[in-house]
């Protein structure tokens, strides 16, 4: 048996024989196998089971760092619904001067009724606002197979004979867009990278090789701990990230209103004119509307069953709250990873309540 490193075709890491424990680990017989899949990989994918990882933050960042060295295309996905969750805030430092390709990933969860050229101007401002010069911008969907070809064209058309680097934080869909492209670009049965909602299935750089002796790098996912499909667990991230079109939910509150979403985020109208807050979030997750002097007790008495997920109660850091006075434009009130809230411009003085830890921001209304 040849001692050359083999890596698991779905999430990229040396294989071992050794450790169970340990990422990478096959038993011995199944060094047999030409397309070597890791046990926590099989179980992901056969059993639905989820595997953590020995792996943190500064690891995933690590593989990334040869960007600096190398001319590349980057490629970075998006979540549309977690923009903010999704961006990779340090982008710049690893890219230096190599051309950038942005990706938004899920536009299929935007109400239909949004135009796609209202979208990318709006993209084009968000990302000027963070210091980046894209080439170009595309919407898609990926599980829906939605503009795909598209995005395909444009890394043709910008990465010149250039390696392509596909960059993105846990939980866009990169790893399912690769399995797009191997459709097109691999090299037949068993080339099929591992997907699951648990964040960072991806462990190391998953090569492909193009004709032209280059080759497509699925890099990990970079964990934004701030967000927080990174704090909760499978089965409850299931419940806040949308499937299918997000419906948005209407609520007309007074001040002295409050708005519970599950137990994981909390809205305190203050004080200002009566007015509609626009929920978008996940179908799935429960909101539940209550007077404001009553939100302390019943958030202490209901956290874990009736406001869920989290599950059970003490999961997650404790509640930290934020004021914000929106006036004067349509705004939305983001809670990283769970979704956000449309005000229409009325003054309003809010309270904001997330896990501390999670970020809670401002930003024009996208819809």
């Amino acid at each position: 048996m040849s001692k050359e490193t083999r890596y698991c075709a779905g999430c990229g890491v040396p294989i071992q024989t050794e450790d169970p424990q340990r990422s990478g680990y096959v038993p011995p017989e199944a060094l047999e196998r030409e397309h070597l899949v890791c046990r926590r990989c099989h179980r992901i994918r056969h059993y639905n089971e989820v595997g953590k990882t020995e792996r943190t933050a500064d690891d995933f960042r690590t593989v990334l760092q040869e960007l600096t060295t190398q001319e590349a295309l980057v490629v970075h996905i998006v979540d549309i619904f977690d923009l903010e969750g999704s961006w990779i805030p340090e982008l710049s430092r690893y890219i230096g001067d190599n051309p950038l390709l942005l990706v938004a990933n899920k536009v299929d969860l935007l109400p239909q009724s949004v135009r796609p050229e209202k979208i990318e101007r709006w993209l084009a401002q968000f990302v000027k606002g963070r210091k980046t010069d894209p080439v170009d911008i595309v919407l898609c969907s990926v599980k829906m197979n939605l503009n795909v070809e598209r995005v395909v064209e444009k890394i043709e058309e910008y990465r010149n004979g250039r390696d392509v680097y596909i960059v993105g934080a846990t939980n866009v869909g990169k790893s399912s867009f690769i399995n797009r492209l191997l459709q097109q670009y691999g090299d037949g049965e068993g080339d099929e990278i591992t997907t699951s909602y648990y964040p960072g299935t991806t462990l190391d750089a998953i090569r492909i090789p193009l004709d032209d002796n280059r080759e497509i790098v699925d890099t990990p996912g970079i964990v934004n701990e701030d967000r927080l499909s990174e704090r909760v667990s499978p089965d409850e991230l299931r419940l806040i990230v949308p499937k299918t079109v997000i419906h948005p939910k209407v609520y007309q509150l007074n001040d002295g209103q409050t708005l519970f979403f599950g137990g994981l985020g909390r809205l305190d109208f203050k004080r200002g004119p009566r007015q509609p807050f626009v929920c978008y979030m996940a179908k799935d997750l429960y909101i539940h509307r209550t007077k404001t002097e009553r939100a302390d007790s019943l958030y202490a008495e209901h956290v874990g069953k009736m406001l869920s997920p989290p599950f059970e109660k003490g999961t997650l850091p404790p509640m930290w709250k934020q004021s914000f006075h929106v006036r004067g434009e349509k705004t939305d009130i983001v809670i990283s990873g769970l979704g956000w809230v449309t005000c229409r411009g009325d003054a309003a003085e809010l309270d904001v309540y997330a896990p501390k830890g999670i970020t809670v921001s401002l930003r024009p209304a996208l819809i």
